[in-house]
């Protein structure tokens, strides 16, 4: 049967058609598929750290501005992160030393701030950091745990 007009064959149409149909229910052939591997969660694998004295610095300038803000907790894990970069970096540890005094971490504060005067017994915040170490050791032991 053909069209009037065109001399178009309805049969042919609707063929055409009914094997697109199946073809969209059973779908395309396709070509194979490579398995790629899954991506690797980097979130999980632990952060490798290496020396990096830029990096510490601007970890402490960050720690800074939250110390500045207030917000001891953060200011103290990024002036950490500072020392895993540089762990000779001895400015992170009389700022970690401050941080953990304002937390109220006097044991943490002590341990920072006589790294701090370990590495700079001279250094600009040395006489502020044994001023610190002596207010420390005025104060009643933080650990005070009932004696037997």
């Amino acid at each position: 049967m053909s069209c009037g007009r065109c001399g178009h064959s309805y049969t042919l149409s609707v063929a055409r058609l009914c094997l697109l149909l199946a073809l969209a229910v059973l779908g395309w052939p396709q070509a194979p598929q490579v398995e790629e591997p899954p991506e690797e969660d980097l979130a999980s694998a632990p952060k490798e750290y290496a020396f990096n004295p830029l990096q510490a610095a601007k970890e402490l300038r960050v720690g800074e501005y939250y110390f500045r803000k207030g917000s001891y907790k953060a200011a103290a894990r990024r002036f950490e992160e500072a020392l895993k970069w540089n762990p000779g970096f001895a400015e992170a540890y009389y700022r970690l030393g401050e941080s953990r005094w304002k937390l109220g971490d006097l044991k943490g504060a002590c341990e920072a701030l006589n790294k701090y005067l370990e590495l700079e017994p001279q250094g600009k915040f040395a006489k502020s950091a044994r001023k610190r170490l002596e207010e420390a050791a005025k104060r009643p032991s933080q650990s005070s745990s009932p004696s037997s």
